[in-house]
């Protein structure tokens, strides 16, 4: 057996039926939510790292500052985006990038919904 970016994914096993999903949301639970959840500990490597360059200590504030800060950086920066979402499409196939590409601009705000959801729940 040969190892393939879809064989090191996590299942994800409260993925409902996807009978009636949209393309965009059927791609997202079959391989956007395994790779994210797959690429968590560098996806929160990375905001710390962020937190470290914009010299914020996120231990010395709220829950609600700290939720306020992660979607200003993403609502604002976006290199920052730019990077982390570069770090989801690189883990695609060659196929699952041909199916992304006709709605990368739909699966892109996805896709930063469910990084700022992560990082939100993470901190």
């Amino acid at each position: 057996m040969t190892c393939t970016k879809q064989n090191i994914r996590p299942i994800i096993h409260t993925i409902g039926s996807q009978e009636n999903a949209s393309p965009e949301e059927r791609f997202q639970n079959e391989v956007l939510r395994p790779i994210l959840k797959m690429q968590h500990e560098l996806i929160i490597s990375y905001f710390n790292n962020y937190l470290i360059r914009m010299k914020l200590d996120f231990n010395l504030l709220t829950g609600f500052k700290k939720k306020e800060i992660i979607s200003s950086t993403f609502s604002k920066n976006n290199q920052f985006k730019t990077e982390l979402r570069g770090m989801i499409i690189g883990q695609l196939t060659v196929d699952e990038y041909q199916k992304y590409l006709p709605i990368a601009s739909s699966l892109n705000k996805r896709i930063s919904n469910m990084l700022q959801e992560r990082i939100i729940s993470t901190f």
